[in-house]
């Protein structure tokens, strides 16, 4: 019996099968989560919002620098929360282009649009002070708030502990963790390019993304 979401666990090894099995680099999944938030994003943009992207120094804000990238060349005002130094490869390079391309460096005194893309999948609890500073200002700002994979600062029954997201932009496939969510918060899976081979290997149905890349859950 196919299932119908993976665990942390399960999905932090489809991950791995993905690069090391069909060489599916992270560097393209990176790209791809990128393109598909900044999608996300102007759903609820106007011309005139003010976006703030909160980024760490992993592949999450890697994705979230890529979304910054993508919404300022399309000419939308996008601001980095940039809560610790951005110094590994594939961070840095993304955060580099995406400063080229317009975005802008520091969170403004107010904001439309905020961005979690603090952590992945791969966060741990307790956060340290910088994360909990930067989660206490988007939490007490009126901005709509998209979390990318899923919200940082979120306990293990779901309970939003970190991160207030009205949205949330989950990568391949459906993470248990997030159906614990309430039901008023809009959860979308967007396509990472990863293969019907990897989901048949896990046993879970790939979601139809020839038809949409992101798709409403």
């Amino acid at each position: 019996m196919q299932v119908t979401s993976l665990s942390l666990e399960a999905f932090k090894e489809m991950d791995y099968w993905a690069v090391e099995k069909y060489n599916l680099s992270i560097q393209l999944m990176m790209e791809n989560a990128g393109l598909q938030l900044a999608r996300l994003i102007v759903k609820k943009a106007t011309e005139t919002s003010v976006i703030t992207i909160g980024v760490g120094n992993g592949n999450n804000g890697g994705g979230g620098l890529v979304a910054a990238r993508r919404l300022a060349a399309w000419g939308f005002n996008v601001n980095l929360d940039l809560v610790v130094p951005i110094t590994k490869d594939l961070p840095k390079a993304q955060l580099e282009r995406a400063l080229l391309f317009g975005a802008k460096e520091g969170a403004p005194e107010t904001t439309d649009i905020w961005v979690d893309a603090y952590l992945g999948f791969s966060q741990r609890l307790p956060l340290s002070d910088a994360f909990v500073k930067s989660i206490a200002l988007a939490n007490a700002s009126l901005a709509f708030k998209i979390s990318l994979d899923i919200p940082v600062g979120i306990s293990k029954d779901g309970t939003l502990l970190g991160f207030k997201a009205d949205q949330v932009m989950t990568l391949a496939a459906p993470i248990m963790i997030l159906e614990k969510l309430p039901s008023t918060l809009e959860v979308y899976v967007a396509d990472l390019g990863i293969p019907k081979a990897v989901y048949e290997h896990f046993n879970i149905k790939i979601p139809n993304f020839s038809e949409n890349q992101l798709i409403a859950l």
